[in-house]
């Protein structure tokens, strides 16, 4: 099967770890530029900014000042279009724990039909947005599971705290 470079860019949203966005820009105008950019004709970047400014009505203030609503920006803008897989790096890295709360629930709001790929230092946060969680540890692929699988094993095969390395019994790479 192939696939071409502009179908993959409709169906695909990232949101790099650091922020790019506009000074100049309001919230309102970055939601726009970057649906026209992904394609989307006036109607539907229209309707992708009702949907997501919608509950807030930020969108003719000036970039926002505050770090966490510049992030939270930079979070929603990875959705826009519709995008089915998203790629998420560190989306909460360096936020308030206020904001990263509200970027919390906007993840929990628009995962629903899409892939979302998140790497976080956070055990928390990928405990919370997870449906699987891979745990990478310099440069390989360590365990990998459920959230709950994940606690159940590390508390049976390590009673007394988690050990530097995952044991070999979860690591899909002992199993070759």
């Amino acid at each position: 099967m192939i696939i071409k470079g502009v179908v993959i860019r409709k169906t695909l949203g990232m949101c790099p770890q650091h922020n790019v966005l506009f000074d100049i820009l309001t919230v309102e105008e970055h939601i726009w530029f970057y649906g026209r950019l992904k394609g989307l004709a006036e109607e539907q970047v229209k309707a992708e900014m009702e949907q997501l400014l919608h509950p807030q009505r930020p969108q003719h203030h000036p970039c926002c000042p505050a770090g966490g609503m510049q992030r939270k920006l930079s979070v929603a803008i990875a959705f826009v279009g519709g995008s089915r897989v998203v790629v998420l790096d560190e989306p909460t890295a360096g936020v308030d724990p206020y904001s990263r709360r509200s970027i919390w629930e906007l993840l929990l709001k628009y995962r629903k039909g899409r892939t979302i790929v998140l790497s976080t230092h956070y055990m928390d946060e990928a405990e919370l947005l997870g449906d699987r969680i891979a745990i990478i540890a310099q440069g390989r692929l360590r365990c990998c599971g459920s959230p709950l699988f994940l606690k159940a094993r590390v508390h049976r095969l390590c009673p007394r705290g988690p050990s530097p390395p995952c044991p070999p019994q979860m690591c899909p790479s002992s199993r070759r």
